[in-house]
C-alpha cells in the first residue's frame, strides 16, 4: 500500500493554491503559454516553470505540448473544473467567517422531544434559512429526560419540549414555558378495551399490554410514565412508533391529545375515560445562559444571533402552541 508523505501532501495542496488555479485557467482559455504570460505579466519561462512545478507536485501532465498550442489534458480539465468549485467554496468560507465575526454562531444544535410537532419545527427551520445566515442548523431528537440531558451535556444549544417536572433548573440553564399538553387514553377500535365500560379501572388496564416510549437518557433508567405494576410492556423508540403500535391494536396507553385527535376524529382510535383521571404535561424550552449571565436572567442580547432568532420566534404564543399542537396524520 502506497503512503503519501506529509511533505508530498503539502506540495500537492500548494499546487492547488488559488493563484495557480487562475494560471491554469488563463492558459487553457488562451491556448498559449506565451499569451497567458503576457496577460498575467510574467515572463514565459516563469509561467512554464510554475506549471511544471504543479505537474510534478500532482504527478500528472496538465497540458499537451506536442503542438504549438497548449492543449489542456483530461487531468488538467478535471483540475480546472474542480478548481472552480474549490475557489467558490473558498469564497463561501471567507464570507461565512466574516458573518460569524458579526455574531452568528457557526452551528446551532436544536434538540426536540418527540412531543414537538415536526411540521412546525421544519417550518421554523425553513424560515431561518431565508435569513441566509452563516449558521448551520443541526436537529436532534430525544425523549423525556434525554431531551434536557442533551442540553446539559453540551450536545445541544436549544431544547424544545423539556418536562418542567424533570429537573431543568440547573445553574447556567434558562427555562421558559412552552405550553401544556393533555394526554388521553386511547385504543384501536378492535382492541378489547374499546368496548369496555368506562371509566376504566387500573386493574382492568393492567391486564392488557401497554405501549411505552423509551427514555433516551444515557444516565440511569430514565422516566417511566403511566405504566402499572406487573403490566406487560411493548417499548418503542418514539411517540410516532407508539401511535403506530396503538393504531394496530398492539397495546394501549396515553397519547398527547393533539397527536391522537385526528385519528380519533377519523375513527382509527377510540378515546376511553379512566378512573385515575386526566394527565397534563407541562413543557418548556431551555437554553444555556450566556457566559457571565445567571440562569434566571440570561439576557437574550448576549446570545449568538441564531439563538436570538429562535428565542424571538418562541416568544410568540402562536409559535409555542403550534409546536405542541400542529401534528399531521401520516
Amino acid at each position: 500500500m502506497q503512503t503519501i508523505s506529509p511533505s508530498s501532501a503539502q506540495s500537492s495542496r500548494a499546487a492547488l493554491a488559488p493563484d495557480n488555479l487562475a494560471l491554469i485557467d488563463t492558459v487553457a482559455r488562451l491556448g498559449s503559454m506565451a499569451a497567458a504570460a503576457r496577460e498575467l505579466g510574467l515572463v514565459p519561462s516563469a509561467l512554464t516553470y510554475r506549471i511544471r512545478q504543479m505537474e510534478d507536485a500532482l504527478d500528472v501532465l496538465l497540458f499537451d505540448r506536442s503542438s504549438r498550442q497548449a492543449r489542456i489534458t483530461p487531468a488538467g480539465q478535471e483540475l480546472l473544473t474542480s478548481g472552480q468549485h474549490l475557489l467558490r467554496e473558498l469564497d463561501a468560507v471567507a464570507e461565512r467567517v466574516k458573518r460569524v465575526a458579526t455574531g452568528w454562531e457557526p452551528q446551532l444544535t436544536i434538540v426536540a422531544d418527540n412531543i414537538v410537532a415536526r411540521t412546525t419545527l421544519f417550518e421554523l427551520c425553513e424560515a431561518f434559512y431565508t435569513l441566509q445566515a452563516p449558521t448551520r442548523l443541526k436537529l436532534r431528537s430525544e425523549t423525556l429526560s434525554g431531551t434536557v440531558e442533551s442540553l446539559l451535556s453540551g450536545k445541544s444549544d436549544l431544547a424544545l419540549g423539556v418536562g418542567m417536572d424533570m429537573g431543568v433548573g440547573h445553574p447556567g440553564i434558562h427555562v421558559q414555558p412552552l405550553g401544556e399538553v393533555p394526554f388521553v387514553f386511547a385504543v384501536a377500535p378492535h382492541h378489547p378495551l374499546a368496548q369496555a365500560h368506562e371509566p376504566l379501572a387500573d386493574g382492568l388496564i393492567g391486564q392488557h399490554r401497554a405501549v411505552a416510549v423509551a427514555d433516551t437518557t444515557q444516565r440511569g433508567s430514565g422516566f417511566t410514565i403511566g405504566l402499572l405494576a406487573g403490566q406487560d410492556v411493548f417499548t418503542v423508540p418514539t411517540l410516532q412508533h407508539k401511535l403506530e403500535a396503538q393504531l394496530r391494536g398492539m397495546g394501549c396507553g396515553f397519547l398527547p391529545l393533539p397527536l391522537a385527535q385526528p385519528y380519533i376524529d377519523a375513527g382509527r382510535l377510540v378515546l376511553k375515560h379512566v378512573q385515575r383521571g386526566p394527565r397534563l404535561a407541562k413543557l418548556g424550552y431551555a437554553w444555556r445562559a450566556a457566559p457571565g449571565a445567571t440562569a434566571r436572567a440570561a439576557p437574550v442580547a448576549a446570545q449568538g444571533k441564531a439563538l436570538q432568532w429562535w428565542l424571538g420566534q418562541l416568544s410568540h404564543a402562536t409559535t409555542r402552541q403550534a409546536l405542541l399542537s400542529h401534528h399531521t396524520m401520516t
